[in-house]
């Protein structure tokens, strides 16, 4: 395959050879379990970069937000209030545990939770005699939430906040790290994040007995014994020395590859501001997003599927926004309260590649399959 149609992925890994020395370091020390120099030192530079004051490293970000829901204390047939407008993973892990996941459709402005409706969920869930236990939070594509609103309510209501920061490191609310605003906040390191570990997360909180809890679940749960005792069961969702290696060596560009992504965004957006079938998520005053990706709205589902299915053709890889969780089949019965927006943004909107690693010329190559259809 020439270099002019290789495949243009939507969000690859981005590595550069510097992960190596810690991945090395782990094989020389033989400390290739999940503890070890990696796996503290890269849950010290988490602590450092988004000034949460601990961290738990774990196997994905879904065991982390499990975990999270187990720390708070959720149990069979609670109610958990969830994004709609987000990936299964955040949901999914409310019903490990066979509690009821209420979904709370999306405001126009940043995508993310409405906090109007996220209220009248809340007081119609009372009035019904059942307080919802938790809320998960996503911020979607890196897009930080209305936290002012949303913490208010939450604090007004007293109902604990758990942040699905998966995709949003390197994004802040008003100077502040998103994944610390909640008693709980989690990040993911898939292979399409920001920076990646292969596969991983992260839980973070200012509560020690929270973190510390994390790591306990995450290795089985065995307890401070000379053998093998349980007292509760445990899982094994803790991260590895070896791929807390790559995190660690990830973390030192982490500021360059929201650099880049940023760029992305910036540079779809010049070279499509004359589309008019086309529009841009614009950052509200006081948010900062590391644009994990860039997603344009067209102006109605079919543009967006010319759009979609003429880059697939050209090997660019693009992808619908989110179907909200409330659309699921899986989902289908569980309560939700919807404004049409998520369903809306389903329809009509497309994530762009948003490689940190993309150059002008896969930049180019994507305006010029967006504007074959546009302009024809």
């Amino acid at each position: 395959m020439t270099n002019q149609n290789k495949k243009i992925y939507l969000s690859p890994p981005h590595l550069t050879g510097e992960e190596q020395k810690y991945v090395k370091e782990a094989f020389d020390t033989n400390w290739i379990a999940p503890l070890g120099t990696n796996v503290t030192n890269f849950e010290k530079d988490i602590c450092s970069y988004t000034g949460s004051k601990n961290c738990s490293v774990l196997a994905s970000g879904t065991a982390a937000i499990h975990l999270a829901l187990i720390i708070l204390g959720i149990q069979e047939n609670d109610e958990v209030l969830c994004s709609s407008f987000t990936f299964s993973a955040s949901a999914n892990p409310i019903c490990y545990l066979k509690a009821i996941p209420v979904f709370v459709d999306s405001e126009k402005e940043t995508f993310n939770m409405c906090p109007e409706l996220l209220e009248t969920a809340i007081k119609d869930r009372i009035a019904k005699g059942k307080k919802p236990k938790a809320i998960i939070l996503v911020h979607i594509y890196g897009m930080p939430s209305k936290m002012d609103e949303i913490v208010n309510i939450a604090n007004k209501y007293t109902i604990p906040i758990i942040e699905d920061a998966a995709s949003c490191l390197g994004s802040s609310y008003k100077g502040k790290a998103m994944g610390t605003f909640g008693e709980i906040g989690i990040y993911s390191f898939n292979g399409n994040k920001i920076i990646t570990t292969s596969g991983g997360g992260a839980l973070v909180s200012d509560t020690k007995e929270y973190t510390d809890k994390a790591t306990f679940l995450a290795t089985q749960a065995r307890d401070n014994a000379p053998h093998y005792q349980h007292a509760q069961i445990g899982y094994n969702y803790r991260m590895s020395n070896v791929l807390a290696g790559i995190g660690r060596g990830q973390m030192e560009v982490l500021n360059d590859r929201v650099k880049a992504r940023r760029a992305n965004y910036n540079f779809y957006k010049e070279a499509l501001k004359d589309m008019e079938q086309i529009t841009f998520n614009e950052e509200p005053k006081g948010f900062y997003s590391n644009r994990w990706l860039t997603t344009i709205l067209t102006d109605s589902y079919q543009t967006r599927e010319k759009l979609r299915l003429t880059l697939e053709k050209e090997n660019i890889e693009s992808r619908p926004m989110w179907k909200p969780m409330h659309l699921q089949p899986v989902f289908a019965n569980f309560p939700a309260y919807v404004n049409g927006v998520s369903e809306d943004l389903f329809n009509r909107g497309l994530c762009l590649p948003s490689g940190s690693n993309l150059t002008e010329h896969d930049l180019n190559r994507v305006v010029e399959g967006i504007k074959k259809v546009l302009l024809n």
